[in-house]
């Protein structure tokens, strides 16, 4: 039976995407200390599985990575050159199914900015730019050989559906965790009812079960309440973190800090922290109890959420194929 379905984060997987930051997206003011966390991440990421990194020129990011990268975290390293508008990989990036006869499909859904708050046609566009890549060999040998590895599937267009990775959780098993305050906001899928889309998830998830959350969104956050500001499924069920400290930015206004967000790799959660020691450790060691087989490390995020992001909202993965 050719079942598809949606792996939870925690199973295996081929490789990480991240969408680099460059003088043209709204990092341009602190582009210096971005790319640092940036470099950090794509050096935790390339230790354990193949990176992807996105970019206009991908030869900026390589330049930052290559005098802290091992050589074998380099191999691990592959490009890919087209237009961004932005860098939130999570939300513009393939959601991708697998079945148990070894396939992926490469759902691309429609990527409208989080309600068309933002500039997004190239973001939009990047997964057809990926997918083009991997049929036509445009990438270099090495480059061209590892983008195959990590994401070679079957495409599926669903850009008549707007849907970002944020707002969704899979548990691996057919149920799918979201929120009422994100998938029923303004300029999405409107004049769908709350009833329509959980019957267009279940459908394009290929899920049995739609959990609804109905927690209100984070103070800051722009993408009307994703799921992985407040919630994430682990394994057994559902893990709520403790907020940190609130943090303002220069005019006053709250950023939404949140160790919800953190990122599972093959044999590691790489996890945000805010210089907050106390609130640190303590979701570090709740994401540890989680997953006791894991290495933890914490990423300082205070960059990123400047930008009403934080670590998971940066990052796709791509899932191995004939592993459960």
């Amino acid at each position: 039976m050719n079942t598809w379905r949606l792996p939870a984060e925690w199973e295996p997987q081929s490789g990480v995407q991240l969408t680099w930051p460059h003088p043209d997206t709204d990092w341009a003011y602190m582009l210096d200390e971005i790319t640092e966390t940036y470099v950090q991440m794509a050096l935790e990421i390339s230790k354990r599985e193949p990176l992807l990194i996105v970019a206009p020129d991908p030869q900026e990011a390589l330049d930052a990575i290559k005098p802290h990268a091992t050589p074998e975290q380099w191999n691990n390293i592959t490009t890919l050159a087209c237009p961004t508008n932005d860098t939130w990989a999570r939300d513009h990036g393939f959601i991708t199914l697998v079945n148990s006869q070894g396939q992926r499909q490469l759902l691309d859904f429609r990527f409208n900015g989080w309600g068309e708050k933002f500039a997004a046609d190239k973001d939009n566009a990047i997964n057809k730019h990926i997918f083009e890549a991997i049929q036509n060999g445009t990438a270099e040998s090495k480059d061209a050989r590892l983008l195959k590895q990590m994401v070679d599937g079957i495409y599926s267009c669903q850009l008549d559906f707007v849907l970002e990775g944020g707002s969704i959780e899979s548990d691996g098993q057919g149920t799918i965790y979201t929120t009422t305050c994100c998938l029923t906001a303004p300029h999405r899928n409107q004049p769908m009812t709350q009833d329509d889309i959980e019957k267009e998830l279940k459908k394009r998830l290929h899920a049995h079960t739609i959990v609804w959350l109905d927690d209100d969104e984070l103070p800051g956050d722009d993408t009307d309440g994703h799921i992985d500001t407040v919630a994430r499924a682990v394994p057994g069920g559902l893990l709520r973190l403790p907020l940190p400290q609130p943090i303002y930015d220069e005019d006053g206004k709250q950023l939404p800090a949140t160790y919800a967000n953190f990122l599972i790799i093959n044999g590691a959660v790489l996890c945000p922290t805010y210089n907050q020691p106390d609130a640190d450790q303590e979701a570090l060691r709740r994401i540890g109890e989680a997953f006791p087989q894991h290495e933890i490390i914490g990423i300082d995020c205070r960059s990123i959420i400047r930008q009403h992001g934080s670590l998971h909202c940066c990052t796709m993965q791509f899932p191995a194929v004939n592993d459960r």
